[in-house]
């Protein structure tokens, strides 16, 4: 009996042991498992190069791409590097050798006296700003392009803008609204930003097109040095990873532009004005759709950093709201993918914790190479724990086997499966990113939604379907995954581990029991407690008949 009692107790940290979990590091088995977690990384390039079904719409698209970025540059020739005022007046005088010679002094006059004047050529080239013709694995999933997707005639009204940011760089972008959806129809609205340097505006389309599906206004666009906007400013400005700045300020622009309106138009339009002749648009053009009090953000990889910062314009000790359509930072909630940022001392711009913000990770990076030893299991939380100290809801989950790519949809890029089956004209299926998916949707309708619209009586159990197909099963047995957040009815759901199960600990503030819990209090620690009440019970029973014994 004796034995039966210590095999309980050895039980109970066994089964109530969260992440860590698995094969013991180092071990055979362990390395098995790490092997088998990595080949996942593979998934999504193996199956777009193998499957005709998407093989060849890619192929096609890129084509259409390289295509509409050719027209784009013979419409409007400003586009491209040879478009700039010093070509244009030479090509002018091209017949006339003295007027070109006084052109090119007249240049060498302007250089000599601000040096700056010879960086004022736009750069535009087709392979600058990277994946600006959108060929290739640019083109993002073929399958979500008009003409080819039938979202754009039946589901969404898709508008194409341009319009300048704080550099007078021309930034390229959509605003989008369900079809059907008219003025004071009072959308919640989401502004999606790029991540950098390979990572064109297409491929955060999905998300753009789940949103609109679900009710949301969405704004997409390629901040400076990325996809289709400007390499540069007319000064010399950079973007993209040689200014990684333009993922804050340009998001704060296109944040304004989409606020802007015919009574309060885009104010940098008007004083970059006569910069290119391109035509911009004055103001949103869907902005009579819009709920002005709603507004949510989400960013990947830099553009992650960006939504950190932005939502944290205004916050204590913080920078103010820099923007100039809103007198304090208009935004709500924020979506981070990969990755949530936290502040830190030293940060400029200043920014703080303000609103509920999810994070989302993966188990490998930007360049994945397999573990070689185990992982600190709280190595993704450290954003997590900032938003939990300040008090503010927070979510955090790392993807099982997944990259960095799982958010940008870049075809041949390593990621897991993003499309196993192509039907009716549509990738279906996958790991990393329709848990991404179901996790980003689900948490902007806990935050934006309305009583009367989808989305909103069904967010807090999207969020809390630890057991559904887009849940703790995919979540990494590396890193915990954990929430805190309150529901719509008051009950907190604080979980440090999600994936080792959660279960009612914290208290409500009405005097009840929230429907989450910390990892500790998991079914297997449920039943590790049962088991020591029942090695209590038979110790209570074992000790009468050993006082017996030694009498």
């Amino acid at each position: 009996m004796r034995k039966v009692v210590l095999l309980a107790l050895l039980l109970v940290p066994s089964l109530a042991r969260a992440i860590p979990e698995g094969p013991v590091y180092p071990s055979p088995e362990w390395l098995q498992r790490e092997a088998t977690n990595y080949a996942m990384v593979l998934q999504a390039p193996v199956e777009e190069v193998t499957n005709p079904a998407f093989a060849v719409p890619w192929a096609q698209q890129s084509v259409n791409n390289a295509l509409s970025y050719t027209l784009r540059g013979l419409a409007d020739p400003s586009w491209l590097l040879a478009s700039t005022p010093i070509t244009n007046a030479l090509i002018a005088a091209a017949t006339t050798p003295a007027a070109a010679a006084l052109v090119v002094q007249n240049a060498i006059t302007q250089i000599q006296a601000n040096p700056a004047n010879a960086l004022a050529l736009p750069l535009n080239t087709p392979l600058t700003p990277l994946c600006t013709s959108w060929v290739g694995p640019c083109s993002g999933d073929p399958f979500r392009y008009p003409g080819t997707d039938s979202f754009y005639t039946n589901e969404a009204d898709v508008i194409p803008v341009v319009f300048y940011d704080d550099g007078c760089a021309r930034l390229s972008g959509r605003v989008w609204a369900p079809r059907g959806s008219k003025a004071g129809s009072k959308l919640p609205a989401i502004v999606i930003e790029n991540g950098s340097v390979q990572a064109p505006e297409p491929l955060y389309w999905w998300m753009a097109q789940l949103l609109v599906r679900n009710g949301y206004a969405v704004m997409t666009f390629d901040p400076r040095g990325q996809g289709r906007s400007d390499q540069q400013t007319p000064t010399g400005g950079q973007g993209s990873n040689v200014d990684s700045s333009v993922f804050w300020t340009g998001f704060v622009n296109a944040i304004d532009f989409f606020r802007s309106s015919s009574v309060a138009p885009y104010p940098h339009n008007i004083t970059c004005a006569g910069t290119y002749p391109t035509p911009v648009a004055a103001f949103n053009p869907i902005i009579d759709r819009i709920d002005m009090n709603r507004l949510g953000i989400a960013g990947h990889s830099l553009g992650a950093r960006g939504a950190s910062i932005v939502q944290g314009y205004g916050a204590p000790g913080a920078d103010p709201w820099p923007g100039k359509m809103d007198n304090s930072n208009p935004v709500k909630v924020a979506v981070a993918w990969d990755a949530l940022s936290a502040p830190s001392d030293g940060d400029s711009p200043k920014f703080g914790i303000r609103v509920p913000s999810m994070g989302q990770t993966a188990d490998y990076g930007l360049a994945p190479v397999p573990n070689t030893e185990s992982p600190d299991p709280e190595g993704k939380k450290t954003a997590y724990a900032a938003w939990k100290k300040a008090g503010v809801p927070v979510f955090q989950f790392t993807i099982q086997g997944g990259t960095h790519f799982e958010w940008s949809q870049i075809p041949g890029f390593p990621a897991t499966s993003w499309c196993p089956m192509v039907e009716n004209n549509r990738c279906v299926g996958g790991w990393g990113n329709p848990m991404a998916q179901h996790y980003s949707l689900a948490w902007f309708d806990r935050w934006l939604k309305h009583s009367n619209e989808v989305g909103y009586k069904t967010a807090d159990a999207r969020l809390l379907d630890d057991d559904g197909a887009q849940g703790r099963n995919k979540m990494s047995f590396y890193y915990r995954s954990a929430r805190s957040f309150p529901d719509r009815g008051g009950d907190n759901h604080a979980c440090e581990d999600i994936r080792a199960g959660c279960t009612d600990t914290e208290i409500r503030s009405g005097g009840g029991r929230s429907g989450s819990g910390g990892g500790a209090m998991s079914g297997s620690g449920l039943l590790g407690l049962f088991l020591m009440g029942l090695a209590g019970l038979l110790w209570g029973r074992l000790r009468p008949r050993a006082k017996l014994s030694r009498r």
